[in-house]
């Protein structure tokens, strides 16, 4: 059996968008219809309230409604990963324990993003914090994305928080695009059941082969069928289908990172569904300028990716 075998959320999992009404605030129902559509064509899992859903532009609150409005609405908990990783350690407490509350298995963490170069003692406590309180009962996943967060996990803190909380602190996110410090995790932690997941669809073939879990990832809310292509192929044995199926999800993820991603992937959901509104983005972030617009979506597909129709 391998990890993707036994991981919690083993194959593609994609960082869901979070569409906005009109005013900014959330569209929970339309979140909802993505991420059924997600589920049904290609997604193991959903990372939902992560970076490219715009988590860190929400309220705490905001956040809660949207887990809440995901489940009534139907989503099941069990496929759910919420971020649930803020500055103040006690957002983090009260976003773990509604997660753990609706069932969902585990909360995506970043670490306390804020102040710079925090120790690793500094970090082992803040988590340690977090943990203790939220009470055990879900599983922690580590985000490490030092581009954004300018906070990266050693090996040595992953240890050590794995050693302190066994069981609890189950697996990483790695966002940092480099697959060797990726295979480092996985040499050091997978053996004890620790779950590394990709941040980039380029290294999903790779990072199976080698004893990761999967890919949590922006461009899965685009791609997710590619990606589903190489983990059934994968399941099977069948080196080649994977190999080409791997081929179009690096081509894609190329193209969407040609341009800020979630502007750029708010475009393709837009012209997919029919539905403008997908275009409504809180700021600091922005949507597309008109003039990236179609050069953009023609090199989309021209990746291979098929005719791609959305939920409306």
């Amino acid at each position: 059996m391998t990890m993707l075998d036994e991981a919690i959320y083993g194959g593609v999992n994609a960082a869901v968008l979070t569409p906005m009404k009109a005013d900014l605030s959330p569209d929970v129902a339309l979140m909802a219809e993505h991420c059924r559509w997600l589920l049904a064509n290609g997604c193991d899992g959903l990372g939902v309230l992560g970076t490219t859903g715009e988590a860190n532009s929400f309220s705490a609150a905001e956040r809660i409604a949207v887990m809440e409005g995901l489940v009534q609405a139907g989503i099941p908990a069990a496929k759910m990963m919420p971020g649930t990783g803020c500055a103040s350690f006690t957002d983090s407490v009260e976003l773990t324990r509604k997660a753990k509350a609706l069932g969902c298995p585990g909360v995506l963490m970043l670490p306390p993003f804020y102040y710079k170069n925090p120790s690793d003692d500094g970090l082992f406590a803040y988590f340690s914090e977090v943990i203790q309180r939220v009470g055990g009962g879900i599983k922690v996943y580590l985000y490490h994305f030092p581009q954004q967060s300018a906070v990266p996990f050693s090996l040595d803190l992953i240890g050590r928080l794995i050693k302190a909380f066994p069981g609890t602190i189950k697996g990483v996110k790695d966002s940092s695009g480099d697959y060797a410090n990726m295979k480092a995790m996985i040499d050091a932690f997978a053996k004890d059941g620790f779950e590394v997941y990709s941040g980039s669809d380029e290294f999903l073939l790779r990072i199976l082969r080698e004893g990761g879990a999967g890919c949590i990832t922006a461009a899965s809310n685009v791609n997710c069928s590619a990606g589903g292509r190489v983990v059934a192929a994968f399941r099977k044995g069948d080196a080649a289908a994977a190999e080409a199926a791997q081929t179009v999800l690096t081509a894609t993820r190329r193209v969407c990172t040609t341009v800020p991603l979630i502007g750029g992937l708010r475009e393709i959901v837009a012209r997919a569904t029919g539905n403008a509104a997908w275009r409504t983005i809180r700021p600091p972030n922005v949507a597309l300028k008109a003039e990236q617009v179609g050069p953009f979506l023609a090199a989309f597909d021209a990746t291979g990716i098929g005719g791609l129709k959305l939920a409306a």
